[in-house]
């Protein structure tokens, strides 16, 4: 951890970890709201590897099949402070939506998110669950800011952000990705 980092990690506001919380969505379906935690890894893996191509492409940009394993260490050994991050376990234990943010290195006030559901899972209030919890926990952190990049073809993504009150806009990499962000109120 660098200096900067640790200093930052002293004096930021106390925030609590997400505590586990059972959802009922849709169609009378169940899953537990948790942070990740290294042990998911296989989880993990076995999570993106069960989207479908469209959804991984929805979700990474790329069709990538499986995640590298220095991108799986990166999402299973989470600080839940600058890197915050939550899986969606159904009843079966497997994992079925992911949702994150990253703190911006270069302007810690705002926080990239993510967020993706397996395809059996969509259109069932998740997603928007989901983004609601990251950024209830990334206004208690005292971000400013929540922002993510879209491709413009994920239409129903862009018009859940937008039913969320996020405001969207184009993206310096050209028109096939917007930028949605959240402001969340001023950073602590």
């Amino acid at each position: 951890m660098s200096t900067t980092s640790t200093i930052k990690t002293l004096l930021a506001p106390a925030v609590e970890t997400i505590a586990p919380e059972t959802l009922a969505l849709a169609g009378g379906r169940r899953v537990l709201l948790r942070p990740v935690t290294p042990a998911d890894a296989m989880a993990e893996q076995a999570f993106v590897g069960a989207l479908s191509l469209e959804s991984r492409h929805k979700r990474f940009h790329t069709g990538l099949h499986r995640l590298p394993p220095d991108l799986l260490q990166r999402f299973t050994n989470v600080d839940q402070r600058e890197h915050v991050a939550l899986v969606a376990e159904a009843e079966d234990g497997h994992i079925v939506a992911d949702a994150r943010y990253v703190v911006n290195e270069a302007n810690p006030s705002e926080a990239e998110f993510a967020i993706a559901v397996a395809d059996d899972w969509q259109s069932l209030g998740l997603g928007r669950t989901l983004m609601a919890r990251l950024a209830a926990h990334a206004g208690r952190a005292g971000l400013a800011a929540l922002y993510g990049d879209v491709l413009t073809v994920n239409r129903r993504m862009l018009v859940l952000m937008r039913g969320l009150g996020a405001t969207l806009r184009p993206h310096g990499q050209g028109p096939h990705i917007a930028r949605v962000a959240f402001e969340l109120g001023q950073a602590a």
